[in-house]
């Protein structure tokens, strides 16, 4: 894991005692820049955007975000991956990487610690999980990110007061996050195996809270991704793969969650729908 020197952040207070945390699939920064990514931006209020997919360098992230702290890490394979965690307060610390050597430079986990209001510190990860395919060496590693994920999530919860961990993590948990589940039970992304891990998860074993699921309740979706085949968007033929996930006193202070679903297909500027919650810290 690489580490970056810590600073002497500022505790940073919210506005109106909210600190409002979105993260986006952006599948391409400079793509969903040119298709309005910017106006979503400037109307959403956001303390803290996280990225997947972002298929982009270091400068050209920072062009585009002047005047925000920037955590970004790109991935060795041009064109692929990379994620980052921009804000508008300043990290007191960051890594990169889930602590495995073998994802160090795969573009898929970086954090930021943050202090906030009562002296506690907020650990913020993006993360994006490999989409995999089944009987294949992408759903290997994708099985081999898990584990580390298994590992990592006790880690934090003993690093921070409060962490959290959001992206496209390319699983569905339960039946309620894909509209057809059925016909996809063999499928990567809803297979049992990968299931199982969120069980874990959110279960006793390790105690984390699916923040999206906790505050919308037993519904279908809302989804966060819809494929580009077909009329998927239109017909709200989704997969719910964009989480909050986070330690419980973190969950227990979220007070909002919205999918800011576009209004039409053509005015998307990704595939993903940003997923945005507010925690009044």
């Amino acid at each position: 894991m690489t580490l970056e020197a810590a600073s002497t952040a500022p505790a940073y207070a919210p506005k109106n005692g909210a600190l409002r945390v979105a993260t986006v699939n952006v599948n391409g920064l400079r793509a969903a820049w040119r298709k309005g990514m910017p106006e979503w931006l400037e109307s959403r209020d956001v303390d803290v955007l996280c990225m997947q997919e972002v298929r982009a360098p270091d400068e050209v992230v920072a062009s585009l975000f002047d005047g925000w702290h920037i955590l970004h890490a790109e991935a060795d394979a041009k064109g692929r991956a990379g994620v980052a965690v921009v804000s508008r307060l300043a990290p007191a610390a960051t890594r990169v990487g889930i602590g495995h050597a073998y994802f160090e430079t795969a573009g898929r986990w970086v954090e930021a610690d943050f202090a906030v209001d009562g002296g506690k510190q907020l650990t913020v990860v993006s993360a994006y999980v490999h989409s995999g395919e089944v009987d294949t060496p992408k759903q290997v590693d994708k099985y081999r990110f898990l584990d580390e994920m298994i590992l990592r999530l006790p880690q934090l919860a003993q690093l921070s007061d409060y962490a959290l961990v959001v992206g496209d993590l390319n699983v569905g948990h339960t039946p309620l996050d894909i509209r057809n589940w059925k016909a996809n039970q063999k499928r990567a992304g809803f297979l049992p195996e990968e299931r199982a891990y969120f069980d874990r998860f959110f279960g006793e074993e390790i105690g984390w809270k699916d923040v999206h699921r906790e505050l919308s309740g037993q519904i279908d979706g809302p989804y966060t991704w819809w494929s580009q085949r077909g009329r998927a968007f239109d017909n709200d033929a989704g997969w719910r793969i964009d989480y909050q996930i986070a330690t419980p006193g973190l969950a227990a202070v979220a007070t909002n969650a919205v999918v800011d679903r576009a209004t039409a297909w053509d005015t998307r500027f990704s595939d993903h729908a940003p997923l945005v919650i507010d925690y009044k810290l």
